[in-house]
C-alpha cells in the first residue's frame, strides 16, 4: 500500500472514502511483490496496480464491493488451463489480494490508514502491519508502528497480540524489509494463528557518484528515477555544481575519500566511481570495498582496471575485497553516450540487488521475478 502512499494521503486530507487492495502473497511468476497496491474510491477513481494489468479489473469489483459492504476480503487469482478466459494470470503465477475499505467514518482503521500514508509520503520510518489471514473478524485490523517500537491504532484481538505484532513489525522496520510473519494461536491469543504484512516506510537507499562528469549527469537522473537519494561528490569545485546537477539531492565539494569517511552509508547504498585517476580512485576504492555497502563499481577501460586492481593490491587490499568491486563498470550494452551508459550501469545496479543475471530473457529457461535479493519475503512463525 505505501507505493500509492502520496495519493492515499491526499485522499485522506479530502476525506474521501476508498478500498486498498494489497498484494500479501505471490507464487510463481508473479508480476508484483507483496504490498503493492490498487486503491478505488468511492468515485470509482483507482490508482495503483496489483498484477500489471492482467487482474485490475476484478480487483477493482472487489473494491467497489468492499465499499459497499464495509468488509474486507482476501481472494486469489491464479491461472487456469482448464478455462482460458478465466480471471487470472496469463504469466502463469499466484496472488493473493487483501481488500480492505477504508472509510472516513471509521475510528480504528482510517486514523492509522491516514497516518501510515503521510509518513511514507513525507519519508518518515514507519511500518503498517496488518492481519492478512485468521479469524474472519480481524481480518484486513491494522497497526502503524513507530522506529521506537510504539504504535498506534489496534489489531483488534488480545492486547498481547498487538504487543507481538509491534515487536515483529519493528525489527522488519530496522532491516528496511515488507514481509509476512505468522503468530502462532498462543502469541495471538485469539484461538488460531494469524498472519501479518508489515510494510516497512524507510528513507530512500543512498546513490552516491564520485566523479563530476558528463556521465554523472545521467547517473543521477537515472538515480533518482530508481528512488534512490543521490548524491554527487568531486574535489573540484568548477566541476561540482548545483547548476551542473539540478536532479542531485546534494552536491559535495571534497576529497571522495575524505568524504566516504565521514558519510553514513548501509547494505543499501550503491557507490559509483566514475572520475577514472587513480588519485581520486585508489584511496575511494580501498575504503569503500571493506564497507558494508550493496555495491561498489568504478569507471575505465580494461586496462585502466588491470592498473587500479595492481595499485590497490600495493595498498594492501586483499582478493575477497577486490571480488566485490565492478568494474569496468555496467552491463555490455554497447553504450556510447552518457545516457546509455547510465542506462548500463543502473541494469548492473539492479540485476545486483534483486540476483538478476543481466542476460536477454529471450530463450531464458530461468524465472523472470526470481528476486532472490528482494527486501520484500516470507519469514517464519512466532509461536
Amino acid at each position: 500500500m505505501l507505493d500509492i502512499a502520496a495519493e492515499l494521503h491526499r485522499w485522506c486530507a479530502e476525506g474521501r472514502d476508498f478500498a486498498v487492495a494489497t498484494v500479501v502473497s505471490v507464487g510463481g511468476s508473479a508480476p508484483r511483490l507483496p504490498g503493492a497496491a490498487l486503491a478505488v474510491d468511492a468515485e470509482g477513481t483507482a490508482v495503483g496496480s496489483v498484477s500489471g494489468g492482467c487482474v485490475e479489473g476484478a480487483v477493482y469489483e472487489l473494491c467497489q464491493e468492499a465499499l459497499r459492504t464495509g468488509e474486507s476480503v482476501r481472494e486469489t487469482f491464479g491461472y487456469s488451463d482448464e478455462d482460458a478466459f478465466a480471471v487470472g494470470l496469463t504469466c502463469g503465477g499466484v496472488i493473493d489480494v487483501l481488500v480492505s475499505p477504508v472509510r472516513a467514518a471509521d475510528r480504528d482503521l482510517r486514523p492509522v490508514f491516514a497516518e501510515a500514508a503521510s509518513a511514507a509520503a513525507e519519508g518518515r520510518t514507519t511500518a503498517l502491519a496488518r492481519i492478512v489471514d485468521g479469524p474472519p473478524e480481524l481480518l484486513g485490523r491494522a497497526l502503524l508502528v513507530r522506529a521506537d517500537g510504539g504504535w498506534d491504532g489496534t489489531l483488534g484481538g488480545h492486547p498481547e497480540l498487538d504487543r507481538t505484532a509491534a515487536a515483529e513489525a519493528r525489527g522488519l522496520l530496522d532491516a528496511g524489509r515488507t514481509a509476512t510473519v505468522e503468530i502462532g494461536a498462543e502469541g495471538s491469543r485469539c484461538g488460531r494463528p494469524v498472519t501479518l504484512l508489515a510494510e516497512s516506510s524507510v528513507e530512500p537507499p543512498r546513490m552516491i557518484v564520485f566523479g563530476a562528469v558528463d556521465f554523472a549527469s545521467a547517473l543521477v537522473r537515472i538515480g533518482k528515477f530508481l528512488n534512490y537519494h543521490v548524491t554527487v561528490c568531486d574535489a573540484r569545485p568548477v566541476f561540482a555544481t548545483g547548476p551542473r546537477f539540478p536532479d542531485a539531492d546534494e552536491v559535495i565539494v571534497d576529497w571522495p575519500h575524505r568524504y566516504l569517511d565521514r558519510t553514513e552509508v548501509d547494505g543499501r547504498t550503491v557507490l559509483c566511481v566514475l572520475t577514472h585517476d587513480p588519485k581520486f580512485d585508489v584511496p575511494l576504492l580501498e575504503r569503500a570495498l571493506r564497507l558494508p555497502v550493496a555495491y561498489v563499481g568504478a569507471m575505465g577501460s580494461a586496462r585502466t582496471h588491470r592498473d587500479r586492481l595492481r595499485r590497490l593490491r600495493e595498498a594492501g587490499v586483499g582478493e575477497p575485497e577486490l571480488a566485490r568491486l565492478r568494474s569496468p563498470i555496467g552491463l555490455d550494452l554497447g553504450a556510447r553516450t552518457p545516457e546509455e551508459t547510465a542506462l548500463s550501469i543502473a541494469g548492473e545496479i539492479v540485476a545486483n540487488r534483486r540476483g538478476g543475471s543481466g542476460t536477454p530473457l529471450t530463450g531464458a529457461r530461468t524465472p523472470i521475478h526470481h528476486d532472490t535479493r528482494a527486501p520484500s519475503d516470507r519469514i517464519g512463525s512466532v509461536a
